[in-house]
Formats: C-alpha cells, sequence, structure tokens
C-alpha cells in the first residue's frame, strides 16, 4: 500500500514538548509520512516558561507552499495547529485551496486559548479570523475555551450541562466542519474528556478518562496527534477520540509519577509502542 502523507502546519518550540515536536514523532510512529511547515521558532513554548526567543516565519510560508507545488507534492491530510501571526490564517486557507484533494482530510486545531485566556501573542480578533479556517475544515477539535470564543461567547468553567455542550458542538458544526472534535468536556469533577459531533448524521459521542489536578502543556497536540493518526489508519473518528483520550491521560499520569516540573509537557514519548498496537487491533 501507498504511504499516507500528511502535511502538518504548526509552530516549533525548541524545548516543551508541543506543536512539530509532538505531532511529528506520533504521526511518524504509525508509518505515516509528515511533511512540516513550520509557522513560527520558539526557544520553548510559552505556558509557564519564561524569557522564550519567538521567530515568526509568515514570510516563509508562500515559498514554502510554492516549492511543495513544483514538487507535484499531494497530502492524505492537512493538519493546522498553532499558526505564528494573524495573516497566517489566510495562507493556511490558500494552502488547503491549493493541495487539498477529493481524498485529503482536514484537521483544523484552532490552537490559541486555553483555561478562559486567549495566548499571550493572540487577541480574541485572532478568533474571529481563525472562523473562517475552521469552514474549511472536514473536522475542527478545539478546547472549551476556544470554542465559546470561535463562538464569540464567553468562556464558561466547567462541568458542564449536557445540553450546554451538545448547544455548543451543533453551533461549531454550523460553522461548516463535517465534524467536531470538543476537548476538555466534563460533565462531573472526576471525569475529562472529549465530544464527537457529525454534522450530516447528526451522531454525538462522548470518550472519558480520569481528571488528574495540574494544567499540562501540549496534551491538546498529543490528543490531535494521536487522534489523526488513528483516523488516518482506518479508525472512525469516535474510536480514534477514544484512543487519543486514553493515549492523552497516560502520558500524563507518567509525568506525574515521575515527578517531571509540569511545564515541560508530558512523556508521551515511552506510550507509543502501545499507541501503535492499540491503533493497529
Amino acid at each position: 500500500m501507498q504511504q499516507k502523507r500528511v502535511a502538518a502546519i504548526h509552530d516549533i518550540s525548541g524545548f516543551g514538548r508541543c506543536s512539530l515536536t509532538v505531532a511529528l514523532p506520533i504521526i511518524s510512529a504509525v508509518g505515516i509520512e509528515v511533511a512540516v511547515m513550520p509557522t513560527a521558532v520558539l526557544s520553548s513554548h510559552t505556558g509557564g516558561l519564561e524569557g522564550y526567543t519567538y521567530r515568526d516565519l509568515t514570510e516563509d510560508l508562500k515559498p514554502f507552499a510554492a516549492h511543495w507545488k513544483k514538487l507535484n507534492l499531494a497530502f492524505d491530510a492537512i493538519y493546522s495547529g498553532f499558526l505564528g501571526s494573524i495573516e497566517q490564517v489566510a495562507i493556511v486557507e490558500d494552502f488547503i485551496d491549493d493541495f487539498k484533494s477529493q481524498n485529503t482530510l482536514v484537521l483544523v486545531d484552532p490552537a490559541m486559548a486555553d483555561s478562559g485566556r486567549m495566548y499571550s501573542v493572540f487577541d480574541k480578533n485572532f478568533a474571529l479570523e481563525m472562523r473562517s479556517l475552521c469552514a474549511m475544515a472536514d473536522i475542527i477539535c478545539p478546547n472549551m475555551t476556544e470554542a465559546a470564543f470561535l463562538l464569540e461567547e464567553d468562556y464558561v468553567p466547567g462541568p458542564y450541562k449536557k445540553d450546554y455542550v451538545e448547544r455548543l458542538l451543533k453551533k461549531l458544526g454550523d460553522m461548516g466542519p463535517k465534524e467536531v472534535v470538543l476537548t476538555g468536556v466534563m460533565f462531573d469533577k472526576d471525569h475529562l474528556g472529549a465530544a464527537t459531533y457529525d454534522r450530516v448524521s447528526g451522531e454525538i459521542s462522548y470518550a472519558f478518562s480520569d481528571i488528574m489536578e495540574g494544567t499540562f502543556h501540549g496534551t491538546g497536540d498529543v490528543f490531535a496527534s494521536a487522534m489523526l493518526a488513528a483516523h488516518l489508519k482506518g479508525k472512525t473518528l469516535a474510536d480514534s477520540v477514544q484512543i487519543a483520550v486514553e493515549y492523552t491521560i497516560q502520558s500524563i499520569k507518567r509525568t506525574l509519577a515521575a515527578g517531571t516540573d509540569l511545564r515541560y509537557g508530558v512523556n508521551f514519548e515511552a506510550g507509543i509502542g502501545k499507541l501503535i498496537d492499540e491503533i493497529e487491533k
């Protein structure tokens, strides 16, 4: 069988496991080729680590895409995450127009906010711009904060009522994506997970795990990358979400057990073998 290929459009943080340093190893490990388009280069991620360097690569993205076009590259999936500037949203939209074929899956992770706040390099105008990119996606995977900002609503901390979560899912689907995966869903104080919504069938499913106290940087990227890897290997989206939830929680548990500084990201590496086994079942 021909090897599948993903275009991963994310930043690269030299230290602190997130974005491309998460997406590249996880997706590659299951046998899928990853072509990377860095949107920015940072010395570390921005969550709790002070003094990081930041280089915006907006001017490099169009030449990147033009070269790939000359090489006649084709992609089974386009996966966008953290974008380095508001101008990059339109550039990624053009990239999708140029490279999306009938069989190309577009996954947009609108990585811009968490815990009720925008990331330090963004403001809420970025969320409004991100709406048009989400409309071009087959799947979007915002967290609860990003969902609220995309919908121009106030962020509400959990636990949540089921009708509130399902209203968000449907409103996000109305933006245009075929499927929505909403992370950070909780109906009580003991369980945390994700909800999946198929706009065509109207089906909604849930995947939960025990909640772990703390702030765990990069787990959204771990989750989305594992979900995409499983889905491209033939799992249904709902099954892929379940696999990704379990993989993410086990990464958190390993990190807590080791007593690692939580700002440094979670130990997803030690669980890659088991992730492959789950995907290959």
